[in-house]
């Protein structure tokens, strides 16, 4: 399950909006930013896989480790998506 600060970090490395990640992943702005607010909002599942999808797409790996939940960004992943920045 991807986590609003892997949606934030992730968004970072590729120098996206929170604008163009809600595009991207065709989910509404609203929904993202519930997904990415620490207030402990309601999200829909289907929400966190859209994004989680639209990331990984252009070259996000989404991390799990003893040590905590991370992102990595893969330039030749990148290659195979959209490429879109804002």
């Amino acid at each position: 399950m991807i986590t609003a600060r892997q949606s934030r970090a992730a968004r970072a490395l590729l120098g996206w909006s929170q604008e163009t990640l809600a595009e991207e992943a065709a989910v509404s702005l609203t929904a993202l930013k519930r997904l990415e607010s620490e207030s402990g909002l309601r999200v829909y599942e289907s929400t966190r896989d859209q994004v989680r999808r639209a990331l990984e797409a252009n070259g996000i790996v989404f991390l799990t480790t003893e040590k905590g939940d991370g992102v990595m960004f893969m330039r030749d992943a990148a290659n195979q998506g959209s490429k879109r920045q804002s």
